[in-house]
């Protein structure tokens, strides 16, 4: 690890709680490969308030990721909001520029790239979406804004936390097929006309939640690309299943590992080493 002295630039998350969080070991075996005088803590945060204005304080904290449950609570003490933490209205990466504190959203540039690299082609293609929480929302108009899909269909336990989004995201973005639903009553006939899955609910998280999926088997099928956002355990039942249909997977820890590399861009000005950050954090879920 690199010596740390006066020079040392503090990054870190803040959330609630934070100590199952997987950044630091992805931040800091980054920084370590590159030789960076950089370091990356876990921070446990009730008072987002005067974390803020402690961070604004101090020139060397140079960035934060925010998680659970302060996406929303940040905004108010921003001094800049990127267009798309605009439009998202939430954040999950400040920086700190010379006591100028600037919010982004990276979590649907990290699914956007996730696709990418998994040379899945989303232009044109219909996605269907499990969940209506702040990282589906995050996605959700990373798909309407950056991907030209063919359209966005949204199912909800409540479908009344979805319609707000998919309203949302009629108005300012250019996708021009947005809906919602009930995901017990409208997923068969979902799945049956989309192409893309991207599975945003705490379905199939470890420990609590394991082994539950929200999708029944029978129901994928081979022309499906399904990507979970759950990472713990790395291949949730959901994959599992669409593994042996014949479906494309797409592994949640990729979305984390790439919004994550954005924010090491972001902080450090490097093009960040994805490999390590990968193992890293591989070696972190599967323990």
């Amino acid at each position: 690890m690199t010596s740390i002295d006066v020079n040392t630039q503090l990054c870190g998350v803040i959330g609630n709680p934070v100590k199952h969080s997987l950044s630091p070991a992805m931040h800091n075996a980054a920084y370590n490969a590159q030789d960076l005088n950089f370091v990356y803590l876990a921070f446990e945060i009730e008072d987002v308030c005067a974390c803020l204005k402690g961070m604004r304080a101090m020139p060397n904290f140079r960035g934060l990721s925010v998680t659970i449950p302060h996406k929303l609570a940040v905004m108010e003490h921003m001094d800049e909001l990127t267009p798309t933490a605009q439009k998202v209205g939430s954040v999950n990466t400040i920086t700190n520029d010379n006591g100028k504190l600037i919010g982004h959203s990276t979590d649907g540039l990290g699914t956007l790239r996730a696709f990418e690299e998994a040379d899945v082609d989303l232009t044109g293609k219909k996605v269907l979406i499990l969940g209506a929480g702040g990282a589906v929302r995050s996605v959700a108009f990373a798909l309407a804004d950056e991907a030209e899909v063919g359209g966005i269909t949204i199912l909800a336990r409540t479908p009344s936390k979805a319609e707000p989004l998919v309203n949302d995201l009629s108005k300012v973005t250019s996708c021009e097929s947005v809906n919602f639903g009930h995901i017990e009553d409208d997923l068969k006939n979902a799945l049956a006309d989309h192409e893309i899955i991207i599975q945003g609910t705490p379905l199939g998280m470890a420990p609590e939640r394991e082994g539950q999926t929200p999708i029944p088997k029978e129901l994928l099928t081979s022309d499906h690309v399904v990507f979970d956002m759950v990472y713990k355990p790395l291949e949730t039942q959901l994959l599992l299943d669409a593994k042996e249909v014949g479906a494309k997977i797409i592994y949640g820890t990729e979305m984390l590992l790439n919004q994550a590399t954005l924010q090491y861009e972001l902080w450090t000005g490097q093009t960040a080493p994805v490999e390590t950050m990968r193992q890293s954090l591989l070696d972190s879920v599967t323990k």
